[in-house]
């Protein structure tokens, strides 16, 4: 890919690990940060950033200190924004309005839920499911958020349990050997929603291989395992993330690796996930797109957004996700977009998921850049522990290019700087 060889020959990236100069990994023509609300700019801006938040802007509930003042940068002396910007998040467990109202508190400036991409909203747009029985599990207000994203007919991990009290045995203090008189009459799961990790790892793990081994019917044994299984709809892949402590911590992509292992070990077949939502799926890029593009109008753009820079600080998931979309937006330009797909390839495809739908999200943007920060997951003293394998499954074996920054900056104010500069916006 092209947009690499401008900060990043293709060699450093196998023989060192995202080599960078030892004092900067660019040079700034003139201090950008010295002057938080700068002067309006001669041109509009015709570039947009999706910022990720954990290990960007804040680690766990900690805000970085770099975080306040590179947005101050973004917005004009009212505080409104001069460049369209959304986060992309992986977190689930939460509403946007929610996640918008603590971003506008750690930032200092405000933020609508317009421009919050959490890993769930793209299920928004999946109609078809929206209907059906679905069992969702995850931690917070789980059934709620699944209400607002458009689901009429919602059971959690926890009613499900209380239905099926004989299911969860790990437990010894938790077990209830007496069955539920309703059992029988339960609705059967017709498909499941995985928002994020949820607390008791077994519990869920459990009933949801119950229910996939069922055909959503746990209170029936099969005489043989139904294949293929009840619709999965899972958001969130990162295996870990980066929280107040030293080392990082497991992710939802943790749990799922445990139940695709599970599910496997039992039955022989493979997991097929019917959608792969959140980072790096080329679904969340293309919902986060439009989310910006629809961010540029708000401020006045007449033109949509050309240049998307996406800030991450995880290599399989921010990095990984913002060059698929790259490629994806080269291959739409050339036309070079394939018809054949594998089931599991399937998972990620906005043209299977959408359908007729999909028109009304064409991509607009002609590139998109990823810019690594080293204040999260990625660490530049511990390059050369990066493991390829954490990638989503569905998304191996990964062609090692794509997991290579077009830049790497050691925080969110140095790739804002660089972004401003590149586009020679003041």
């Amino acid at each position: 890919m092209a947009i690499y060889s401008q900060c990043f020959p293709r060699f450093c990236f196998h023989q060192m690990m995202f080599s960078r100069p030892p004092k900067t990994p660019f040079i700034l023509k003139h201090s950008l940060s010295s002057s938080p609300h700068l002067n309006q700019s001669p041109h509009p801006p015709q570039f947009g950033i999706m910022f990720d938040i954990d290990g960007v802007i804040v680690r766990g509930k900690k805000v970085l200190p770099f975080s306040p003042g590179a947005f101050q940068r973004l917005v004009d002396s009212q505080g409104r924004f001069r460049v369209p910007t959304v986060f992309v998040t992986n977190a689930g467990n939460s509403l946007r309005q929610t996640k918008a109202d603590q971003l506008s508190d750690w930032l200092n400036v405000q933020v609508t839920e317009d421009q919050v991409v959490m890993s769930h909203s793209p299920l928004k747009m999946f109609t078809k499911y929206h209907n059906r029985h679905v069992l969702v599990t995850g931690q917070g207000p789980v059934a709620e958020i699944a209400a607002n994203l458009g689901f009429t007919n919602i059971t959690t991990i926890s009613q499900l349990r209380h239905a099926f009290p004989s299911l969860d045995v790990v437990d010894h203090k938790r077990r209830r050997t007496a069955p539920c008189s309703f059992e029988t009459y339960f609705p059967r799961i017709e498909a499941v929603v995985l928002f994020g990790e949820p607390i008791r790892w077994e519990t869920p793990l459990q009933l949801l291989i119950d229910v996939l081994t069922t055909q959503g019917l746990p209170c029936q044994a099969p005489k043989t395992v139904p294949y293929p299984h009840i619709p999965i709809l899972a958001c969130n892949m990162d295996l870990q993330w980066m929280a107040e402590a030293v080392l990082p911590r497991f992710g939802h992509g943790a749990f799922l690796t445990c139940l695709e292992n599970l599910y496997q070990k039992i039955t022989g077949h493979d997991l097929v996930y019917s959608a792969l939502i959140g980072k790096p799926s080329e679904i969340t890029y293309r919902h986060s797109e439009h989310m910006l593009q629809a961010a540029a109008k708000k401020i006045g753009l007449d033109q949509p957004v050309q240049s998307i820079y996406c800030i991450g600080d995880n290599v399989c998931t921010d990095i990984f996700g913002a060059n698929l979309y790259h490629k994806q937006l080269s291959k739409l330009a050339s036309e070079e977009v394939s018809t054949h797909q594998t089931p599991l390839a399937a998972s990620r495809s906005f043209e299977h998921l959408m359908g007729p739908d999909e028109s009304k999200f064409k991509p607009e943007a002609k590139r998109c850049y990823s810019i690594l920060v080293e204040t999260g997951v990625y660490s530049f003293e511990d390059r050369a522990s990066l493991n390829w394998n954490h990638s989503p499954r569905d998304f191996l074996p990964v062609e090692e290019k794509l997991l290579e920054p077009s830049f790497l900056v050691p925080n969110v104010s140095d790739a804002v700087d660089l972004i401003l500069q590149r586009e020679d916006f003041h």
